[in-house]
């Protein structure tokens, strides 16, 4: 896909909607949330240690891949999971974020909008081995962004109700973090296109914009820029991206996992700190490197950090 077309496709779209109606446009369905985050794995035994024994998650199914090995999902909700792919030397040294997904409520009708804003996608909404709609599409860095509608005969929906353990760490998914090069054009596609709507931004060193995040149209989850100047690093990637799992309580989350063995691949999570947002959090981090957030969502003492108007890195 040519972003620039599209973003030039969608400018010319609005302007002419706006100045006479000539150009209709195709309403854009409801976005409710995000679906899951994917990764690549070296280690998939690991990778399921860290997972279900450590966080407390168990997996309703997995699926075997023409590449060998298999896709293992990791049920957070009914709604929200992570999928881990066999990674192996694909993706060793590389970026591990295979993709993030939005669920929406209506696949066919996300497919023809985003086709009449100028993006690649299949002629027929595909539908998965797991039995629900879905289909990719790219953001203005390469991140990868998939559509997801769960299906009513859809192995989600079959295992509404199961593989939900009470040794959840959390039972939550609130945001994904994906780097972003450029914030005007990042912003075009997740809020000019998707209708996604900004909730905050902030700056590490108070000079910078460092991070800004993106709430979903229809729902409460939420994307974060992780902002750069200069590209990242492999090693920088494991942490940029990323998502968080919100708990009411960081102290009961932290006696949780203290109480259970961390898997000897993993390396040991970060101790509980407030970060620039006032919220407490825990970095953990799988047996590859990437990161995940523990953290509670609000501040620590219940008073709203101001966002940063800082400028962005470029």
């Amino acid at each position: 896909m040519n972003f620039r077309r599209t973003l030039l496709l969608f400018s010319s779209v609005a302007a002419l909607a706006s100045v006479g109606g000539t150009a209709a446009e195709l309403a854009r369905p409801r976005i409710l949330g995000i679906a899951h985050a994917a990764f690549y794995v070296d280690d998939m035994p690991a990778a399921i240690a860290f997972y279900t024994k450590y966080l407390g998650y168990a997996s309703p199914y997995t699926l075997p891949m023409p590449t060998g090995g298999e896709l293992v999902w990791i049920k957070i909700n009914e709604r929200q999971s992570v999928e881990l792919f066999p990674g192996g030397a694909v993706a060793r040294g590389s970026d591990r974020l295979a993709h993030i997904a939005v669920e929406t409520d209506n696949a066919d009708a996300m497919r023809l909008y985003l086709k009449s804003k100028g993006f690649d996608v299949p002629d027929q909404t595909p539908v998965g081995k797991s039995g629900n709609k879905n289909f990719t599409i790219s953001d203005p860095d390469g991140n990868r962004v998939e559509i997801v509608e769960y299906m009513p005969t859809g192995w989600t929906a079959r295992e509404k109700g199961k593989f939900l353990p009470d040794t959840r760490v959390s039972n939550r998914m609130s945001h994904v973090g994906v780097k972003v090069g450029r914030l005007e054009p990042a912003m075009q596609f997740y809020q000019g296109i998707l209708g996604f709507k900004e909730i905050y931004r902030q700056s590490a060193d108070g000079n910078t914009l460092s991070w800004v995040n993106l709430r979903v149209p229809d729902g409460e989850d939420y994307v974060e820029f992780m902002l750069y100047d200069a590209p990242f690093s492999p090693t920088q990637l494991l942490t940029s991206h990323h998502f968080c799992l919100e708990v009411d309580d960081i102290m009961v989350a932290h006696r949780l996992l203290e109480g259970r063995p961390l898997p000897p691949a993993c390396h040991h999570p970060t101790p509980m700190k407030i970060g620039k947002n006032g919220k407490w959090q825990i970095n953990l981090y799988d047996a590859d490197g990437s990161r995940l957030e523990v953290m509670e969502p609000g501040t620590y003492n219940g008073e709203i950090i101001p966002p940063s108007n800082a400028p962005p890195p470029r």
